[in-house]
């Protein structure tokens, strides 16, 4: 039975050269596309793959909400970031939403197969420069910012991400699907507990993160 694998990334000519280069693997089946965080979670409710192989930066949503929603909805999808950034914030918050394998978008062709057949086997894959990272970060201590953003309930921080990205309070109770009166006191304690003023810091403190990215 073959790997199957849906690939999310917003830019199209590296979407479909690393489905080809997965299809060079004769255990590998590349069974949808998606262009931004949403339809690749439309994708995997439809198409009910083995693995998830996506960015972080894209439209819409971006693939760190994307992975949080999917790990909650379905544990048992093995999630692979492929991504060009190497921050700290970038890996941690990966990480923490649930990703089983992180890789830089500069990695071979071997290490990309390797990250794959190592989650489907229910391991977890870091390359050589992300581990290294990540023991860094580990070894030089939490840092404040963290522990700030760390106080923010699961909710809180679906909220945050919406908000940085620019979405209304309106259009942020519909997809959440409560009521605006409810976003607008989670948007209150999400400043409060952030120290931020308005929603313009809301967008600089997200920035800073690097939990999104200017176009």
């Amino acid at each position: 039975m073959k790997i199957k694998i849906v690939v999310a990334d917003d830019h199209q000519l590296f979407r479909e050269g690393i489905a080809n280069l997965l299809e060079n693997d004769d255990a590998i089946e590349v069974i949808g596309q998606a262009e931004n965080g949403q339809i690749a979670i439309e994708k995997v409710k439809e198409l009910k793959p083995d693995i998830l192989l996506t960015d972080i930066a894209m439209p819409e949503m971006n693939g760190m909400e994307a992975t949080r929603k999917l790990k909650k909805q379905f544990p048992d999808l093995k999630i692979v970031a492929l991504s060009m950034h190497s921050d700290k914030q970038f890996v941690k918050g990966m990480l923490e939403a649930g990703t089983d394998a992180y890789l830089l978008k500069n990695c071979t062709h071997k290490q990309l197969l390797e990250a794959v057949h190592t989650v489907y086997c229910g391991k977890k894959y870091l390359s050589q420069d992300i581990t290294e990272l990540v023991i860094s970060g580990y070894l030089d201590g939490p840092d404040t910012a963290d522990d700030k953003y760390d106080q923010l309930s699961e909710r809180e921080k679906e909220i945050f991400l919406l908000l940085a990205e620019g979405v209304s309070t309106r259009e942020i109770g519909e997809t959440l699907f409560i009521s605006v009166k409810t976003v607008g006191t989670h948007k209150q304690n999400i400043l409060e507990k952030l120290e931020l003023k308005n929603s313009s810091e809301v967008v600089k403190y997200a920035l800073k993160k690097g939990l999104i990215q200017l176009d």
